[in-house]
């Protein structure tokens, strides 16, 4: 099996991350529920992961990472812990509806909302941002990097305007993290919203999200948290304040095991791997007659991410060929990216996305590159 689908999530984990969540499974109590080895196993391992996050998005202080299960419940977190009605706030066409879905219920609830329109390449500018500003802006929550084109927006340019408006900045780093350096304090983000499960190679259901210092964020849940028990109301201190309930322990002991990877291999030496075997792909299948190829590959640097269609067949069907008759794992359909789609006249067709990471090969990428040109051929018939 050849599996192209890592925007969806990686699949080959380093074998320290399995090692790591076995360990824990075995070992590891409930952090903060008591004063016994197992509880201070579980204790010490999650605040070590802390740390490691901090470090890792040159955050600081650990105690401003909270762990979650994904970025879907951190955009949720942030969204709705931030905005109030009568805010007004600055969106893209390009994000997933993780983004998407909080902000229109927001919505419903007063808050005002600009989705800046992309150019023919999907691509959204640091200048657009700047002319959506209004006296009631609140906030810019955006994508780093598109799920469905792969197009890298510049965070740290449209960090620049946030700051120079006195903006909350929000950004959703489910494409890049641990793929892309990521600096909270150069690119001036207020909230960081990470998976787990994709870039940063850890197991599914491990997320977190980064609050700058002075900021705070309505709960989105409360609860148990290990202190302050006699409090009627849930604690407002960092990290605990958006930590409600029991973390999965042996998940973020997982995700420390794969940082530790990425950082021994690098993300510089992550990022070109995968950008070879992107732009090889990219380089095979683009003048293949038939074939449509979504985003902008004249970026320097981008998610390893190649979307395409085949002439007008369903997109479902595609994916459905490659895997049924070359065993090719790839993404078909709306990606929960629908805004995006209906900019490039996709909606109904939706798309095939191929997501590359540095354990695919280039021979898969050739063989990938060879069925999707046999697909053609035949599709011209």
């Amino acid at each position: 099996m050849i599996y192209l689908d890592n925007a969806a999530t990686s699949m080959r984990k380093p074998e320290e991350v399995i090692r790591a969540v076995t360990d824990a499974l075995q070992t590891m109590g409930n952090a903060g529920r008591g004063a016994h080895q197992a509880s201070m196993t579980a204790a010490r391992g999650i605040f070590g992961v802390r740390q490691q996050l901090a470090d890792f998005f040159h955050a600081g202080d650990a105690s401003r990472i909270s762990f979650t299960a994904n970025s879907t419940e951190s955009l949720n977190i942030a969204v709705k812990g931030l905005l109030l009605p009568g805010d007004h706030v600055i969106t893209t066409v390009l994000e997933h509806n993780s983004v998407l879905r909080p902000l229109y219920e927001m919505q419903e609830r007063g808050v005002d909302i600009t989705c800046l329109d992309c150019d023919e390449t999907g691509m959204v500018y640091a200048e657009d941002f700047e002319k959506a500003v209004r006296d009631n802006t609140r906030a810019i929550i955006c994508t780093h990097g598109s799920n469905l084109t792969g197009n890298l927006l510049d965070a740290e340019e449209i960090g620049a305007v946030a700051d120079r408006h006195g903006l909350l900045f929000i950004l959703d780093a489910s494409q890049t993290a641990g793929i892309f350096d990521i600096d909270v304090e150069k690119m001036k983000v207020d909230v960081l919203c990470f998976t787990g499960h994709k870039g940063l190679l850890g197991p599914q259901g491990t997320g977190g999200i980064y609050v700058r210092e002075g900021l705070r964020i309505r709960p989105l849940k409360s609860g148990g948290s290990g202190i302050r028990t006699f409090d009627r109301a849930h604690p407002d201190q960092m990290p605990e304040a958006l930590e409600a309930g029991t973390l999965n322990g042996p998940g973020i002991c997982g995700l420390g095991a794969a940082l530790s990877y990425i950082e021994r291999v690098g993300t510089h030496q992550i990022l070109r791997q995968e950008e070879t075997l992107m732009r090889a792909f990219y380089r095979e299948i683009k003048d293949i007659p038939g074939i449509r190829i979504y985003g902008n590959f004249r970026q320097p640097h981008r998610c390893p991410i190649v979307t395409f269609n085949i002439g007008e067949e369903d997109s479902a069907l595609v994916a459905g060929r490659l895997y049924d008759e070359y065993d090719i794992c790839v993404r078909a359909g709306g990606h929960c990216a629908p805004l995006m789609h209906q900019a490039l006249g996709t909606r109904s067709q939706g798309a095939v996305r191929t997501s590359f990471s540095h354990y695919n090969t280039m021979d898969e990428v050739m063989e990938a590159a060879a069925a999707v040109r046999e697909e053609s051929r035949l599709y011209g018939r």
